[in-house]
């Protein structure tokens, strides 16, 4: 008890210590909790994220057993949506699941009409086990009945809807929505946060307002499901696999090409973004290293004016243990206060990096510093007070007291072996700054690339308002498709207007693709060329610069009554023509229409996967020839002044025709480049952390070169006594800095060569081993570290002779 309580006394006796030692030297304390708070500051807020989207488990009963089951190919191994047929017949088949159900939804918001104004919403069509997946229910009212989910008269709703136009839940129920040109009444309000899929508002039954298409190639939904407690997911795949396997015997046109694929649900969320998140998690953590590498340099720095301390504690009886366990009490009260700020910079951290992230990165918002983000701090404090704590301790006990009683302050900072230790230090830190630059350098390089590759039309100047016309059948299809071609005409007569078009979906998002056919329909085989559907309105083509290199655009006699017309890209008329002309030629596609459809046009190729894709084979329909898919289209409009000063004419327009049509604006270039998001977050996050780690370096090496030239005073001394010059004495400074970070350089070229390799998928016609980046980031490295020595070196040529030989 004894022991317990003298041991205890000690620890106390430490802390207060290492607090007053702190205090004595305000300049140091600050300088080393400020280098500290920025790695750790970091670390956390990196972490914050990589905790809500990646290890927090999902906010349903028994997550883990909920998976998806898709549609895979054979030849890309990519993931896919499923066919309605598919579907029926994996859900009577299987015994695995206890629950299995399929889902439409869109990232594209739906109009809706709460009371005479219409809105915008996310909505999702989906079926009657649903919600079983989920083990939810309504916290208000009721889901479904078996009738409405044959007649799809109803809808359930989230809870930020209900509480965004109704004001509570219970004053939802019983209310009604507009949407699709239906009337549907309100059965239940879901539980606060329960959102899936994406950021849904509305969940409606399917093949209710929308049908099922019998065709296997249908591929239009996605299938979730829940395991049932005795089945793994191994045992799933298997019957999943049997199951599809007997579907490409009975049905080998439509399944030979596909296998089904179940993985969990947590997996396949963050699919998309899991790389990212490690490769930044894991850039920090060089910060980290870097910024503990600076530290452990200020504490050898700091051991020099403590030897005699050192020396009289050992003199009185401290032991080598004794004198460590204080010094990794001063470096562990550091970091823990470094630790504390750096949470503080981690909350501002962490709202910049929910800020910057893509948008459709998963549970982004719930981002936060909770209580594990709280304990992965104190975590990684602790550890690096290790890191940065232990070398110098051990160094500074190995004191011989005997020598450093008799020695001055700065004779016994010169008898201390640090030089060496504090100049590999040194290395170290370049080599992990040049393994981040090297990786911020290519990304960033990447990035410029995509943003520079021809994408096939010019986005600049051009202003997108997204509309939907609520409508329901043919004929309502067809009076939202006269009200598109009334507003396009009222448009294009406004002044400061060029031209004006509409799409179905903006170039840079694909939602229809499929099989085609030139002349005559035929059978879907393995040799089957596919296209990108796309509908349109006329001067769509001329509003976004896609040249037309022959034939003619759609134009008014286009229309629903007319013989179906179709304009092609080059890529398509390259690969199915072969040099001829297209023209006149008959094209089939499995679209929404078995009609063949007489080529008019050839345009030029867009980039419609986005800048980091080629082009692929198109296929654009007129939109009053295909009413049922164009009552949701996005006005174009070209002007040569800034496209927003349209926005609120624009706006009066449409709500002067149907006040139930919801409009929102974008640009072009904002929509088309939205893919490019993801890039731009990687490179400049890795940026900015390479930034903060070249800056740390830069302290580093002007910590070492100030050290060695208050060392080497009286050894200049008596060399500028002896006739030595002063660019003598600076290239003796400037060779040891170019000895240092020519080992660091070399260093981070075997770590950079070594780790890149993982950037391969992350980079757009840039190769990991890109000789130009390596280059340029070694000789900006070099000359960086040169302007860093200038100060000390300035010193080192203006020190007297003669007072440099009267020092001790």
């Amino acid at each position: 008890m004894l022991a317990g309580l003298t041991s205890a006394q000690n620890y106390d006796m430490d802390l207060k210590f290492a607090l007053r030692t702190l205090s004595k030297n305000p300049g140091f304390t600050v300088l080393a909790i400020l280098v500290m708070a920025v790695g750790i500051g970091a670390t956390a807020a990196v972490f914050s994220v990589v905790n809500a989207v990646l290890l927090k488990p999902l906010p349903y009963a028994d997550p883990d057993r909920i998976v998806t089951l898709s549609s895979s190919s054979r030849k890309t191994g990519m993931r896919g949506q499923v066919s309605a047929p598919d579907f029926h017949d994996w859900h009577d088949e299987a015994t695995a699941f206890a629950a299995m159900a399929y889902y439409a939804y869109s990232d594209s918001e739906s109009a809706v009409s709460v009371g005479s104004e219409g809105q915008y919403a996310h909505v999702a069509t989906v079926s009657a086990e649903f919600f079983r997946v989920f083990s939810t229910k309504p916290v208000v009212g009721r889901q479904f009945s078996s009738d409405e989910e044959k007649t799809g008269s109803a809808v359930l709703i989230s809870h930020a809807f209900s509480q965004r136009y109704f004001g509570s839940d219970v004053r939802a129920l019983g209310q009604t929505i507009r949407m699709f040109g239906r009337t549907l009444n309100i059965t239940g309000v879901l539980p606060p946060g329960f959102r899936f899929p994406g950021d849904t508002d509305i969940w409606f039954p399917v093949n209710t307002i929308f049908t099922d298409s019998p065709s296997r190639t249908a591929h239009n939904y996605l299938v979730v499901g829940r395991l049932k407690p005795n089945v793994s997911l191994k045992e799933a795949q298997a019957e999943m696999g049997a199951i599809g396997a007997r579907l490409e015997r009975e049905y080998p046109q439509a399944e030979k090409s596909h296998i089904v694929v179940v993985t969990r649900l947590s997996d396949e969320m963050v699919s998309n973004i899991r790389l990212t998140l490690f490769l930044v998690l894991a850039a920090v953590g060089v910060l980290l290293l870097i910024a503990c590498t600076n530290m452990a340099n200020l504490l050898l720095a700091q051991a020099t004016v403590r030897t005699r301390e050192i020396a009289i504690r050992s003199a009185v009886g401290a032991s080598r243990g004794r004198i460590v366990r204080q010094l990794i009490t001063e470096s562990l009260t550091l970091s823990l206060i470094a630790g504390g700020v750096g949470l503080l910079l981690a909350v501002g951290g962490c709202r910049a990096l929910v800020a910057l992230a893509p948008s459709n990165v998963p549970r982004l918002a719930e981002a936060s510093i909770d209580g594990r983000v709280l304990a992965f701090t104190l975590g990684i404090s602790v550890l690096a007070s290790l890191l940065f704590g232990l070398v110098p301790a051990l160094q500074t006990s190995r004191v011989d007291f005997n020598n450093a009683l008799k020695q001055s302050s700065s004779q016994a900072a010169g008898s201390f072996k640090t030089g060496g230790m504090r100049a590999a230090l040194v290395a170290a830190e370049i080599a992990l700054s040049f393994v981040l630059l090297i990786a911020a350098g290519l990304l960033i390089k990447s990035f410029i690339a995509l943003h520079s590759v021809a994408i096939g039309l010019r986005p600049e100047h051009v202003l997108v308002m997204q509309t939907s016309v609520p409508a329901s059948g043919l004929d309502g299809a067809r009076r939202a498709t006269r009200f598109y071609k009334d507003l396009l005409q009222e448009i294009t007569r406004l002044p400061g207007v060029s031209t004006a078009g509409a799409a179905r979906i903006l170039p840079g998002r694909v939602i229809s693709f499929g099989d085609y056919w030139i002349d005559h329909s035929g059978e879907i085989t393995a040799s089957t060329p596919q296209a990108v559907f796309s509908v349109v309105a006329p001067g769509t083509f001329a509003t976004l610069g896609i040249p037309l290199n022959s034939g003619r655009d759609f134009n008014d006699n286009d229309n629903y009554d007319a013989p179906p017309t179709a304009i092609i890209n080059q890529a398509l008329a390259q690969k199915s023509f072969h040099g001829k002309d297209p023209i006149g030629r008959l094209i089939f596609c499995g679209f929404d229409s078995p009609l063949p459809m007489k080529i008019v046009g050839v345009v030029g190729n867009v980039r419609q996967y986005g800048p980091a894709r080629e082009s692929s084979p198109e296929v654009y329909m007129d939109y009053e020839q295909h009413p049922r898919t164009a009552t949701a289209l996005s006005i174009l409009v070209r002007t040569p002044s800034k496209p927003a000063i349209l926005s609120d004419v624009l706006r009066r327009m449409v709500h002067e025709r149907s006040p139930d049509v919801p409009v929102q604006f974008t640009s072009m270039e904002t929509s088309y480049f939205s893919s490019a998001v993801a890039p731009r977050f990687r490179a400049m996050l890795l940026g900015v952390l390479a930034g903060i780690a070249l800056f740390l370096s830069v302290a580093g090496v002007y910590g070492v070169m100030a050290y060695v030239v208050r060392q080497k005073v009286k050894e200049i001394g008596i060399r500028m006594a002896l006739g030595a010059s002063s660019s003598d004495v600076l290239g003796l400074i400037f060779k040891h800095v170019l000895l240092v970070v020519g080992i660091g350089v070399a260093l981070g070229l075997v770590g950079a060569a070594t780790t890149t390799r993982l950037l391969a998928s992350f980079l757009f016609e840039v190769k990991p081993s890109d000789s130009l980046t390596y280059a340029l980031v070694a000789l900006g490295l070099v000359l960086v570290a040169l302007v860093a020595a200038i100060v000390p070196a300035w010193r080192a040529i203006h020190i007297d002779p003669l007072l440099a030989l009267r020092q001790e």
